[in-house]
């Protein structure tokens, strides 16, 4: 029940990372705080499709 999902920037719209998850015990879409190289800071990132 693993699905491979993208995370996204929330402030440049970068897709930085990818990574998995369990649908079962996170049904709603995650969100990471992690380093942007883009942004050169940490910010929030959000599940995408």
């Amino acid at each position: 029940m693993r699905a491979s999902i993208t995370l996204e920037c929330t402030e440049c719209k970068n897709r930085n990372y990818n990574s998995d998850k369990n649908k079962k015990q996170n049904p709603d879409r995650m969100e990471l705080k992690k380093y942007c190289s883009n942004c050169k800071k940490h910010t929030v990132h959000k599940e995408t499709k």
